[in-house]
């Protein structure tokens, strides 16, 4: 496995690897999309990958909420903790 390592590294990388797959020849009067008699698909579905969005903000956004939801909480607790004595200094 890590016979050629170097050699390898500075050789060139296919980094599309369906790019050598080819389609076969078909036609479909289907519009919806499904597969022909053959097993082919006839038309790829026309779906978008939307972006992950939860209350409608962004993952940035919701990190910066925990960070601050987790930091609220630190300090809370460590002020309920010097309440009760628990803790001094």
């Amino acid at each position: 496995m890590f016979d050629d390592l170097r050699n390898d590294a500075n050789s060139q990388f296919n980094e599309d690897p369906q790019s050598d797959f080819q389609f076969g020849d078909y036609t479909s009067d289907d519009s919806a999309g499904g597969f022909d008699d053959s097993g082919y698909e006839t038309q790829a579905p026309n779906v978008r990958a939307r972006p992950k969005k939860f209350l409608g903000m962004t993952s940035v956004q919701r990190f910066v909420l925990v960070f601050l939801m987790m930091m609220a909480t630190c300090v809370l607790g460590f002020l309920c903790l010097f309440a009760t004595g628990s803790i001094s200094f």
